[in-house]
């Protein structure tokens, strides 16, 4: 079966498959020499028409026709009858086989800018997809491998890799990884990959690097290079031509000279983007023939889930495995939905142009409001529930047919949305059609994973699956009021949450008819407690009836001895979603849920971290602020000793403009200019690791890069003492601890006990 396709420039794409089995490997080469990427033109009088005049429709495109007959990438041109959207009728449109897959968007261009100036008389769609997605879709491909993928991975350092040192580099152990047809049926040792070996140096000098890589390779024969980041590879092709040793990266078709087959492309550039407000960092692309690239600095699903989970996304969405491992959680939605789509004869618009419906401002005001927040009651609460609705929003979508082309259809009258007053058509919308297999896979994986006979490779195969839906389903509901989606439309987005305010405000209202107090309540969770003086009917009973009336299972997440919900930073109120408490039925290893504090951030040094667990730990057992305060004081007396590893004090920051571009002198500036100084590019949207050695000290010196320290190096412990202060209020915040009472705390004259110092070497003449 199909695993990676390479366009290399020549015209007909190379195709590769992986054949055999894990214990007798194969892989095949073909060319697709008939392949034609195809893109549509519709007449413009086509999509302001409900009814379009389908003679004149014609006659627009014979004009196009015409012309598109002259164009050199032209290939082939016939009419065919599509829809180019869910609320058009089906019409006449110009199918234009173009020659080569990188001329695509030429004709498309072309296409458009047909016609008078600021006159729009054609569009062109089924233009921007990705090559071998493209190639996928319209040959009816599914790029899923025939058999697991052999692994490789390759390690270099980025500091290495900036000074072009591949003496550094360090090789992995081969492993095989899963099919998703293996993964879904969970019914072999090879249905989800172990934790990534560990490495070993290739060699001392380049070109022992290269002979090493180059036995590796004809040895194992990896169908995926896993490497740490992608200019790795650049750095061996350029090292293969400098000193004469050819590694064999790429693959090559028999009868094929090996000089036709590039080691290394580029497929796309280094780039800077915003989502979200957030400035982001995409490193450049590299392709190697033959095989799948994985950057494991620029994978999403490939972190957050695992490769069975990625490739049952391939399976889903037709995105070979390498496009699927850099692709956003959007960008594979979008290929599942285009699939779905072009089942209905629904062609797929090139550039958002959808406008947004007239509304009243009684219906703007109504209508422009997100999910239901209950501000949460601070403090430290006992014998709390957690219920939350199972995948509440793409429920909501199936459950009321929430979709596009159906909100709002214009084909009858009614009040279907609460609030809101929208109609919806009762004609099945593509949207439910799309989520709702993998709704009920998700739910049916889920129930595999609570049997207690699974193997340990099973149980990784389905987390990773699950955890894989988990991602589509979450983003399902946001990307239609992305404006930029393809398949977008603000008032589905609104319709969806109307009903997701009007589902918990019942399950509210329920539950406290029930005899239970609701603590906090955020789009789809509930917190309860039972209500003092009340008889509370069981919560299994309740959730039950919730279930049946609004049609959305409501589950019972967990039991929590106890939880404390946060004070937000201004002290108005509880903070929505900062809060931490102690299950009483912990699956797995944790037995904290914690949601907001400085330990579930990113930026947080694992020291601080690991401190606040400690005092949340404390806390636990004890109950006792006085008794946090003396864990924390022990951390602290630690610190101020010398004896925190320097590599436990690590900052992580995510730059979002260039050095110069700063106009504050922050640590995060400081550690840019050192990197500039030591030749490490570091672009906007990219992470700056360092630590705080002088924060007293201005300029580059106050800080030292990851790649300059070690366990022994110095560190400011003042800096990191507020870090540990800051964290303590955290935990204490609930019980209304401010900073100063924290700082008082310290300062004062108190019995510490004994046990807080179990384990740790402390000066016996240091003051607390």
């Amino acid at each position: 079966m199909v695993f990676t396709i390479d366009f290399l420039g020549d015209g007909d794409p190379l195709v590769w498959s992986l054949d055999g089995t894990v214990d007798e490997p194969a892989w095949s080469a073909s060319r697709a020499a008939a392949y034609r990427p195809t893109v549509y033109a519709v007449a413009a009088r086509g999509m302001t028409e409900r009814d379009p005049d389908r003679e004149a429709c014609i006659a627009d495109l014979n004009d196009l026709r015409a012309d598109l007959d002259m164009h050199p990438a032209v290939a082939d041109l016939r009419f065919e009858w599509r829809s180019p959207g869910f609320r058009f009728a089906d019409q006449p449109v110009l199918r234009i086989d173009v020659d080569r897959v990188d001329a695509v968007r030429e004709v498309a261009r072309f296409v458009e800018n047909r016609g008078p100036p600021g006159r729009v008389p054609y569009r062109a769609f089924d233009v921007d997809f990705s090559p071998e997605f493209r190639y996928c879709l319209e040959t009816g491909i599914d790029p899923t491998p025939g058999r697991p993928p052999r692994v490789l991975r390759l390690d270099l350092p980025r500091t290495a890799a900036a000074e072009g040192d591949l003496t550094e580099l360090a090789i992995g152990a081969r492993t095989t990884a899963p099919t998703a047809s293996s993964a879904t049926d969970a019914t072999s040792t090879a249905t989800a990959e172990p934790a990534l070996p560990g490495t070993q140096p290739a060699g001392d000098t380049v070109e022992e690097v290269l002979v090493t890589l180059r036995r590796r390779l004809a040895v194992e024969d990896p169908d995926v290079l896993q490497v740490e980041r992608s200019d790795i590879l650049p750095l061996l092709d350029e090292a293969a031509t400098e000193h004469g040793v050819d590694p064999g990266l790429q693959r090559v078709p028999d009868g094929t000279p090996r000089a036709e087959i590039p080691a290394v492309q580029q497929l796309a550039g280094a780039s800077t983007f915003e989502s979200y407000g957030r400035r982001m960092h995409s490193p450049a692309r590299y392709n190697v023939p033959g095989r799948v690239v994985i950057d494991r600095s620029n994978t999403f699903f490939l972190g957050e889930t695992n490769l069975a989970g990625a490739l049952d996304l391939v399976a889903r969405s037709g995105k070979p495995l390498q496009e699927l491992s850099w692709a956003s959680i959007g960008n594979v939605l979008t290929a599942i939905q285009i699939r779905a789509v072009r089942k209905r004869d629904v062609l797929v618009q090139w550039r958002a142009w959808r406008p947004e419906r007239f509304k009243t401002a009684r219906t703007l005001h109504d209508a422009d409001r997100g999910g239901t927040t209950l501000s949460p009651i601070v403090g430290v609460h006992d014998a709390v529930h957690e219920l939350d609705f199972a995948s509440m929003y793409p429920n909501i979508i199936c459950e009321h047919n929430l979709s596009p082309e159906t909100v709002r259809c214009g084909c009858h009258d009614g009040e279907d949305v609460p609030e809101l007053g929208y109609s919806v058509c009762d004609r099945e919308g593509y949207l439910p059609d799309v989520l709702k297999p993998i709704i009920d896979d998700r739910a049916e994986k889920k129930r595999r994973l609570a049997e207690d006979d699974l193997s340990a490779a099973e149980r990784r195969a389905l987390s990773g699956q699950v955890d894989a839906l988990k991602w589509i389903l979450v983003s399902c509901f946001g990307y239609q009021g992305f404006s930029n989606a393809k398949f977008g439309r603000i008032e589905v987005h609104e319709a969806i949450n109307a009903h997701a305010r009007d589902v918990l405000l019942s399950a509210k209202e329920r539950l406290e008819a029930g005899g239970w107090s609701v603590l906090h309540g955020i789009v789809d969770s509930i917190w309860v407690t039972p209500r003092e003086g009340a008889t509370q009917e069981p919560l299994e009973e309740i959730a039950a009836k919730i279930t049946d009336d609004v049609g959305i299972a409501l589950e019972h997440e967990g039991d929590f001895d106890w939880v404390a919900f946060c004070p937000r930073r201004d002290g108005e109120g509880g903070a929505l979603t900062k809060y931490f408490g102690s299950r009483r039925d912990p699956d797995g290893d944790d037995p904290f849920k914690v949601r907001g504090l400085a330990c579930r951030q990113r930026s947080t040094p694992p020291w601080v971290a690991g401190l606040q667990r400690s005092l949340i730990e404390t806390f636990d057992g004890t109950r006792d602020p006085s008794a946090v305060i003396d864990t924390l004081a022990a951390h602290l007396a630690t610190l101020a000793a010398g004896d925190v590893p320097t590599t436990d004090l690590l900052v992580r920051n995510r730059a979002s403009k260039d050095v110069d571009a700063y106009t504050h002198r922050t640590r995060t500036v400081a550690a840019l200019e050192r990197a500039d100084s030591i030749g490490l590019d570091s672009a906007p949207g990219q992470d700056i690791v360092y630590v705080v050695r002088d924060d007293d000290r201005e300029g580059m010196d106050r800080v030292r890069l990851a790649s300059e320290i070690d366990d022994e190096s110095d560190y400011d412990a003042g800096y990191y003492r507020e870090a540990a202060i800051r964290a303590a209020v955290g935990v204490l915040g609930p019980l209304d601890w401010t900073d100063a009472d924290v700082r008082d705390a310290l300062a004062g004259e108190r019995d510490a006990t004994l046990s807080t110092f179990d384990g740790m070497e402390l000066d016996p003449d240091r003051r607390i």
